[in-house]
């Protein structure tokens, strides 16, 4: 995907704007699982999530390979959040493309970051086939969510992990388009590390775990779940190529089991998981009879949920 050059580079880039976040193993997680829970804290980045770091490292690129035309991007909220807060540091105007059912608060946070921002679709995929249109119509550049530059970008948080952690048994990790899981895969293999990565998605949201289960990429009709973070029909092709060949295997998890491991970890480590950043745990909360003393790694990918929403499935609902 990246070599261990580019990777270096990546990092230089990414450790210009921002620290490592924390890598720590609760305590209180582990008398509740019976096993030693490492969360990795990509909920306490600059902008709530692990898609800064990506961000960051594109755009510095873009910039260095004289790219300074305009960009447009699709997005749910993170990554919409990561490309304009990366092009005002490159002074590059970018335009992002959300559903017209996007959170509130997401939407606020990528105004202020100075996005233009459409609200259009039902869903990302619909919002990534308008912002293609636009970028053809308006000569912009469109910019994926998964890319290599991407890719390298976040796996700087994998390289914190381990660094820290260690060799951990099995690491679980949300899987939106792929570049996470990818970069923890990566990052594994560099080291020389016999750790399991498993991947983790929405019930409601399975094309990664059918694309897995088929050896080819598998998109499906629609997406249910709450998860924005991890609502995507239409797999990247490269991704999937990547993961079926270095994961151990894909857990698909419900919004109810979701919802639960977002209540947990607030009661555990006071720590604010959005849908998408809880999946790991609750993937780690279903095959805990197979976890039991093991050494486990879970990413909190991104906390950026609505606070009604929150206040809501802490509650309860």
């Amino acid at each position: 995907m990246f070599t261990k050059d580019e990777f270096e580079t990546a990092q230089s880039i990414v450790y210009d704007h921002i620290q490592p976040t924390l890598q720590h193993n609760w305590p209180l997680l582990a008398q509740e699982l019976g096993c030693d829970v490492w969360l990795k804290h990509e909920n306490q980045t600059p902008l709530g999530a692990f898609k800064v770091r990506g961000g960051l490292v594109h755009m510095r690129r873009r910039k260095d390979a004289g790219q300074l035309n305009g960009v447009i991007t699709a997005s749910t909220g993170n990554h919409g959040q990561s490309i304009p807060n990366a092009a005002r540091l490159e002074g590059i105007q970018a335009t992002v493309v959300v559903p017209k059912n996007n959170s509130p608060e997401k939407n606020a946070a990528m105004r202020a970051l100075g996005a233009n921002l459409l609200e259009v679709g039902q869903d990302f995929s619909e919002s990534v086939t308008f912002a293609k249109q636009l970028a053809a119509d308006e000569g912009l550049d469109m910019i994926p969510s998964f890319h290599k530059d991407l890719v390298a970008g976040v796996a700087t948080y994998a390289q914190e992990l381990f660094t820290v952690a260690g060799e951990l048994d099995v690491v679980y990790v949300p899987i939106g388009l792929g570049s996470g899981i990818c970069g923890v895969m990566a990052i594994r293999d560099f080291l020389g590390l016999k750790t399991r990565v498993v991947g983790v998605v929405s019930r409601g949201a399975n094309s990664y775990a059918l694309s897995f289960d088929a050896g080819h990429p598998v998109p499906t009709n629609a997406v249910n779940t709450f998860a924005e973070g991890v609502a995507v029909r239409e797999p990247n092709p490269q991704a999937v190529d990547l993961i079926n060949k270095g994961a151990d295997h894909i857990v698909e998890v419900s919004d109810d089991q979701i919802r639960s491991a977002m209540r947990l970890i607030f009661r555990a480590t006071h720590n604010v998981a959005e849908g998408a950043g809880a999946v790991a745990l609750a993937a780690v909360m279903a095959e805990r009879n197979q976890l039991q003393g093991k050494r486990v790694g879970a990413v909190i990918s991104g906390g950026n949920i609505d606070a009604g929403k929150f206040a809501e499935i802490l509650q309860g609902g």
